[in-house]
This record gives C-alpha cells, sequence and structure tokens, in this order.
C-alpha cells in the first residue's frame, strides 16, 4: 500500500466531514459506520471507513475517525486518522 496516497485518499474523505457543522455531525453518532471504495489514480483499489462518535463524554466534543487500506496484510492494520470538533465548531488540538 502507498501510503501517501493512501493518506491523502483519506484525508479528502475527513474533509468532507470537517466542513460539516458540529451539529450535523451529532446526529450521526451511533449510525453506521460510512464505507466506501476508492480507485487511486495509480490504479490501486482502498477501502475506507468512517466513523462519529463522542470524544470523551456526551454532548460535548465530537470525534470523526477514519481508516483505510488496500485490502490485504494491511486490512488488519489500516491507515488512519481522525480529529475532533467542539460544539462551538473550533477543532480541538489543531
Amino acid at each position: 500500500m502507498n501510503t501517501d496516497e493512501a493518506r491523502q485518499l483519506l484525508e479528502e474523505q475527513l474533509g468532507m466531514f470537517r466542513e460539516k457543522q458540529h451539529s450535523d455531525l451529532v446526529e450521526m453518532i451511533d449510525n453506521d459506520p460510512i464505507t466506501g471504495e476508492i480507485t487511486a489514480p495509480s490504479g490501486t483499489w482502498y477501502q475506507y471507513e468512517i466513523e462519529v462518535f463522542w470524544d470523551s463524554r456526551p454532548n460535548h466534543n465530537v470525534r470523526v475517525a477514519g481508516a483505510i487500506d488496500d485490502g490485504g496484510v494491511r486490512a488488519y492494520c489500516p491507515l488512519c486518522a481522525s480529529f475532533i470538533k467542539a460544539p462551538d465548531n473550533s477543532f480541538v488540538g489543531a
């Protein structure tokens, strides 16, 4: 798996969630993870999963976490990234 390519694809997927308001992300908590497949410009096929959940306690910060792999050995240890959004729509730790 090309980790640079996979990281870029995952960041693109997470970027769509970064644009959402905290209240919109809250509505996604307890839903099934968002999954999908992407073919990179290199032709490599990747699968990803994104999940939205409370970061540390309910009704506070929301964490959005994503994972991506190429279906091979890395499926057991996918590349991961996440961000945390506060109720005031700021990013925690950014």
